[in-house]
């Protein structure tokens, strides 16, 4: 026998979704406080696939959370946390109001913390899981360590923020897990590989820092963020330092080499701390074994696709040859280079570092070292200069790591007009997309020095077509009367009558007519199995198609757009160097 009937909207998407109001209502919580529960679980608003019946019927644009997800908060311990915060903060505030100072320190001292260990273990059961997530938590803790004490924001978090990138950074430089860097105006953009995770962070420029209002950014979210990616990457640090044997905090061995006196002068915590943040020292290890991540690929040897492990073997030698790229070579900074993300390029890439010690702390040679082979400069020098070094740019350190192999200096040195930077996260097989000839050339020694020598041969290559043309001329008029003497006279004449010569045998080899086709026809028979093709498209997936086609016209028009506007500047700069030349020779 059938049970009773249900109502509408008890079943399906109506009984699955839940709105924002009635998910606070359920949680008894204010709407803060939810938000906080949201971001710390890792919850996000659900879209349905039908939003009227989700809504029971209304057609009104609402926020809309699974159930599951409203009956996992609700088992959270830090909830009663949150609710009695925001208790004991209303009763604080009275108590200021009526400046009662006994009250308000003893309801501080019972302030509750939200504790988020748990969580952290619930949201990344391993570690690989948390790798996979770190993108996002490296950025906007890059970004919060270059604040200021701000008002908006809680007193210890950015100096937290600043110490645990701090020690995420010797973490990459210890593993020389670094890939590829690329500077642009957001920032610095760095790309490490750890335990096969390829992880992506940005680490702001060093502007002089404007306060925003609370009206432009939203500090609170952002902190609620900042306090769960502390956590995260606090226990990531741990194991990374774990991994490679090292002390967690970081420790120097280079302490005990001070003497007494000096010992008692500086402070040791701070003379560690120091040093830590100017990342040219190496870090005291536990244990002289370290792990090694290196693996035979021999033993892992697919004999059905012998290409795709030449791949590989070609890929890890060059990762190989990567790690020790900038070793037994020994850099110094000038004072108007970004010292700190160039100093954690070099010391990942095996080279030794160093500065004016006046300006910062961890120097560790001055800059009349003759041993010095790369001195980076970003405006003209009026000191001393030493023959036994190169003067370069800093952008030889980005192009030599994303090249993989020490580039050529003399495109690099003092007032040199640079080489385009190129960015190594694009696809080098992208479709539809513009692809700049430098780029290209990064992939093809050969296109390389084509491109070189077009420019310079130019003229010389436009008056050689014309001598070309002229003698090509030359050749049809002398092929034309060739033509003529090969036929005799004494062919068949139009009266019928034949020429006096012995006939020809019956066994004979004529030449083939070359049936040429219409270019259009293969065009129209493709356009209409095209066609064809995408009416069997279901209905379903329509729309992402059409979407899919209509970025692909664009992207394709963009592309287009691009290759003209280089043809047209290629053109000017041609026009300008002959303007030049004939400018030289009138004088």
């Amino acid at each position: 026998m059938a049970g009773p009937r249900k109502k509408k909207f008890e079943s399906g998407e109506g009984a699955t979704y839940i709105s924002r109001r009635k998910a606070i209502r359920k949680l008894q919580v204010s709407m803060n406080t939810f938000r906080t529960l949201c971001i710390l679980k890792g919850i996000y608003p659900r879209e349905p696939r039908n939003r009227k019946r989700a809504q029971k019927g209304d057609m009104t644009i609402k926020t809309l959370y699974h159930v599951k997800d409203i009956q996992f908060l609700m088992n959270e311990p830090n909830i009663w946390r949150l609710r009695s915060m925001r208790v004991i903060s209303k009763k604080v505030a009275k108590a200021r109001a009526i400046r009662d100072k006994e009250t308000v320190g003893r309801l501080l001292d019972k302030f509750p913390k939200v504790e988020l260990d748990h969580i952290v273990k619930e949201r990344y059961p391993t570690f690989i899981d948390a790798l996979r997530d770190l993108d996002d938590c490296l950025t906007l803790c890059f970004l919060f360590s270059s604040f200021p004490s701000m008002k908006h924001l809680p007193k210890d978090q950015s100096a937290m923020c600043r110490r645990l990138t701090t020690e995420f950074l010797h973490a990459i430089i210890e593993s020389k897990s670094l890939r590829k860097v690329f500077v642009s105006i957001k920032g610095y953009y760095f790309q490490a590989e750890i335990k096969g995770q390829t992880i992506t962070w940005i680490v702001p420029h060093q502007y002089g820092f404007e306060p925003q209002q609370r009206s432009e950014v939203d500090f609170k979210l952002m902190s609620t963020f900042v306090d769960f990616y502390i956590v995260l990457l606090g226990f990531v640090n741990f194991r990374l330092y774990s991994g490679l044997n090292l002390f967690y905090p970081p420790k120097f061995s280079c302490i005990e080499d001070q003497s007494e006196e000096d010992k008692k002068l500086v402070d040791e915590q701070v003379f560690i701390s120091e040093r830590v943040a100017a990342l040219n020292f190496p870090l005291s290890k536990t244990s002289t074994a370290t792990e090694e991540d290196d693996v035979n690929l021999d033993e892992f040897t697919d004999i059905d696709n012998p290409e795709k492990m030449e791949e590989i073997r070609k890929e890890a030698e060059a990762v190989k040859g990567l790690k020790s790229l900038f070793k037994g070579l020994k850099f110094f900074l000038n004072r108007e280079v970004p010292r700190e993300n160039l100093v954690f390029m070099i010391r990942c890439f095996g080279g030794e570092v160093s500065w004016d010690k006046t300006l910062f702390v961890g120097s560790t040679y001055n800059e009349d070292d003759e041993s010095i082979t790369h001195q980076i400069v970003d405006r003209p020098m009026k000191d001393k200069q030493y023959i036994s070094r190169y003067y370069i740019q800093p952008q030889w350190i980005f192009d030599s790591v994303n090249a993989r192999q020490l580039l050529p200096v003399n495109k690099y040195f003092i007032g040199a007009v640079l080489p385009p930077h190129l960015s190594p996260f694009v696809d080098k097989f992208r479709e539809d997309s513009y692809v700049p000839p430098e780029e290209k050339a990064l992939y093809d020694s050969e296109l390389l020095e084509k491109m070189h020598n077009e420019i310079n041969s130019e003229d010389e290559a436009e008056i050689s077509d014309a001598a070309i043309s002229d003698n090509e001329d030359e050749a049809d008029l002398n092929e034309d009367s060739e033509e003529e003497d090969e036929y005799p006279d004494d062919v068949i004449m139009e009266d019928g009558y034949k020429s006096e010569e012995p006939k020809k045998s019956k066994l004979s080899v004529k030449a083939g007519e070359v049936t040429k086709e219409k270019p259009y026809s293969k065009l129209k028979e493709d356009r209409a199995d095209y066609k064809l093709r995408e009416k069997m498209i279901k209905g379903k997936y329509r729309k992402i198609y059409n979407d899919m086609m209509i970025t692909k016209r664009t992207k394709s028009k963009e592309a287009l757009l691009l290759k003209k506007k280089r043809s047209q500047l290629d053109k000017q700069a041609v026009e300008d160097k002959k303007q030049k030349k004939k400018t030289k020779t009138s004088k």
